[in-house]
């Protein structure tokens, strides 16, 4: 694909913008243009009948109200133009299975029943540490009435960020945050040097590209196993990859997929992954590549620094702090 397509395809959804700080903080360092105020691009263009801000016949907000929420990231909000996040339980027990129920109640104060199906899911659900050790895809069941349910074990006592990845039917795609607690003391673990190589499982993946505040940054991962590319990845929810990135300090929200799809005729099964990526300022960014090999998915984690190019490391990140999850059949992966 030529660089031109590129910046179309990037232009039309293959990027994210996120920003802001959480509460009344600021965003760390010199910040860019405003992220979309969903945290990540719309994932469907607007039906005829519908209003620009992408519920249906919603009002249409001010000036000022348009401002304040295009400046706030996705997941910092736990509720967002009518829609709001609400977990039925938010503290567990470290190291002992829970089933973790959660509903997204909808403009009308209602619980939503009705989402799109995005990426092979209707939902995708992150559970990360707040120390950003930690990290897991899932993919919850829809059990009726609106209540979503998901098996979550979490290894250690400490502060989790929750983040519900969705587009309501009708409507756009939003991010949501609540918090989750495992019981017990609380030892954080300082953020991993920025780093281009990660271990995982006895596979390495190399991180090319650096985080440009304010400009499109093309990271391209390469994967290999054993001394040799692997040239056989395996479509894993509709993708040779997926890449969530999180901001340190205040886990602003980006998730992103890679330029291309599996057979378009065009995009190769590996070694290398490209996602293009947008972040408005400088400072230390934690990434999490998912990909699928062998039929098994594993997490390769990165730290990057947005504004400067990172020093190559010497030593490989440490693999995620595995949270198991509720069952491969659906998708869902230990990470």
């Amino acid at each position: 694909m030529n660089t031109p397509v590129k910046l179309g395809a990037y232009a039309l959804g293959l990027v994210v913008i996120f920003g802001g700080a959480l509460g009344a903080g600021t965003a760390v360092g010199s910040t860019g243009t405003p992220p979309a105020a969903n945290g990540h691009q719309t994932h469907t263009p607007l039906p005829p009948n519908q209003t620009a801000d992408g519920h249906g016949a919603h009002a249409q907000p001010t000036p000022s109200q348009a401002v304040t929420a295009a400046s706030i990231p996705g997941g910092l909000q736990v509720s967002q133009d009518g829609y709001t996040l609400t977990l039925e339980t938010t503290t567990v027990t470290p190291g002992e299975p829970a089933d973790l129920r959660f509903t997204v109640t909808g403009p009308d104060g209602h619980p939503v029943t009705g989402y799109q199906t995005l990426h092979d899911k209707k939902l995708h659900f992150i559970v990360v540490s707040r120390d950003l050790g930690g990290f897991q895809h899932l993919h919850p069941e829809l059990t009726g009435d609106g209540v979503w349910s998901v098996k979550l074990t979490l290894p250690e006592a400490g502060a989790y960020r929750v983040f519900a990845d969705f587009a309501p039917e009708g409507g756009t795609g939003l991010t949501l945050g609540a918090d989750l607690h495992a019981d017990g003391v609380y030892k954080p673990k300082a953020l991993p040097a920025a780093n281009r190589t990660s271990k995982v499982d006895g596979y390495i993946v190399e991180l090319d590209g650096a985080l440009t505040p304010g400009a499109s940054s093309k990271l391209t991962l390469k994967v290999s196993k054993d001394g040799r590319p692997v040239t056989d990845l395996q479509p894993y929810l509709g993708a040779y990859g997926h890449l969530v990135a999180l901001r340190a300090g205040d886990l602003a929200y980006l998730h992103v997929h890679p330029d291309g799809e599996p057979g378009d005729g065009k995009t190769p099964s590996g070694p290398e992954i490209t996602f293009y990526a947008e972040v408005p300022s400088r400072g230390d960014y934690r990434l999490f590549l998912d990909f699928q090999h062998e039929g098994a998915v594993r997490t390769a984690a990165f730290t990057a620094r947005a504004g400067e190019l990172p020093t190559p490391a010497t030593t490989s990140s440490p693999t995620p702090t595995a949270i198991p999850s509720a069952s491969a059949s659906h998708g869902d992966h230990n990470h």
